[in-house]
């Protein structure tokens, strides 16, 4: 049944839905760039469209030669409604986005060489068009089971076996890429890593924020509470001890207010909803620390943003983790309350928190999104001098 249905997507039909699309675009530079946006019409927040949001901010700051694809209307995407966009947008009709997300697209009115970069895992079959797929992690390889996991790894190994070059977020991603795909030319691969916002940075500590718990007596849970992302661990270990627990991201669902009813009670636990970058560097200031015990990233952008912010990081040393997070002795080795434990009593003393975080400080420096359009900008060009 599930072939089936795969072969279905590929049907006929489908690339018709497709293969009507049209352009008229003129290239007014030796650099014709065109992003696709589905990703923002996939994610309602999420690390990718943090990723295309800092990069196309950039691209339309540098007056590129840029064309930005959208369909039928703007995406509801907190990202990129912080683009604010006016220009540079192409509308494409589409049937329905659920459906073309997984499909190329020809922009057969283009005849000249132009970079063709999708912010989720497409392609362009036209010609003309240099291929760039960016490859964020392995998810789904790992985590997801039947049809979910066949469509998307269909999608993204089409994607990436029709790119001239494929950009991997960590070393740890491209790994995990030649661990799946052994079949790609290595030389084909990038490890170009993500940046962090300037929006995080030490602020004056005074009574004009207002928090939810007092300074240092909570920790910070950011992002996606999937299984994988381990926040039961957290709740479970936190349970015994005095820190309240700061949750940002989506609202709770029922049975996620039930496990910390049961365990944390009331008054110890709170949750923000999604919020902007200027109130998350707030409460990275205030925390005790992030607590970040994910079993596997393919980057891990919220440990740079707390480093930058001042906030130590006890995170989970597994996949990529270890490769971004730099020196620091609150790598959790195993998920148990032991553990746990630990990295926190060391972070008691204030000695040592003062070490860990200036240590943070100095990780950071290591990641921009100017860097990482630096380089994405250089692999464009290569790309299209390249036979």
């Amino acid at each position: 049944m599930e072939r089936k249905i795969i072969e279905i997507f590929k049907s006929e039909f489908a690339i018709r839905l497709i293969r009507v699309r049209q352009l008229d675009i003129y290239q007014n530079n030796n650099l014709m760039i065109i992003i696709d946006n589905i990703a923002f019409y996939i994610q309602k927040s999420g690390g990718i469209s943090v990723v295309w949001k800092e990069l196309i901010q950039r691209l339309l700051e540098r007056k590129e030669n840029v064309i930005l694809l959208n369909y039928k209307e703007p995406p509801q995407n907190v990202f990129y409604d912080e683009l604010g966009l006016s220009v540079n947008i192409t509308y494409l009709r589409t049937i329905c986005v659920k459906m073309q997300r997984y499909f190329p697209l020809y922009l057969s009115s283009i005849k000249e060489p132009f970079i063709f970069h999708s912010t989720y895992y497409r392609y362009s079959m036209n010609p003309y068009a240099v291929n760039i797929t960016t490859v964020h992690d392995f998810t789904y390889e790992y985590f997801s089971k039947g049809l979910k996991k066949m469509v998307h790894s269909w999608q993204k190994y089409s994607a990436i076996r029709h790119s001239k070059y494929i950009i991997c977020i960590s070393e740890n991603t491209k790994r995990d890429l030649l661990k799946f795909m052994p079949d790609i030319d290595a030389r084909r691969i990038r490890v170009i890593y993500n940046g962090v916002s300037n929006d995080y940075f030490p602020i004056k500590k005074d009574l004009s924020h207002e928090l939810p718990f007092e300074p240092n007596s909570y920790l910070v849970f950011v992002g996606s509470r999937s299984g994988y992302k381990n926040f039961e661990y957290s709740v479970k270990s936190l349970a015994s001890t005095n820190y309240n627990l700061l949750i940002v991201g989506a609202y709770l669902s029922s049975q996620e207010l039930a496990l910390l009813d049961m365990y944390f009670g009331k008054n110890r636990y709170y949750c923000t909803g999604r919020i902007s970058n200027q109130q998350l560097n707030v409460y990275y200031n205030y925390a005790f620390s992030l607590i970040y015990p994910s079993s596997y990233e393919g980057f891990g952008i919220p440990v740079i943003e707390a480093q930058k912010s001042g906030c130590p990081v006890i995170a989970y040393n597994g996949s990529s983790i270890s490769e971004i997070i730099g020196n620091t002795p609150l790598l959790l080795q195993s998920l148990t309350l032991a553990e746990m434990k630990r990295c926190l009593g060391i972070l008691r003393s204030q000695k040592e928190r003062c070490r860990i975080i200036a240590l943070g400080f100095e990780n950071a420096k290591r990641f921009s999104w100017d860097e990482t359009f630096r380089q994405m900008m250089l692999l464009y060009k290569e790309a299209l001098c390249q036979p």
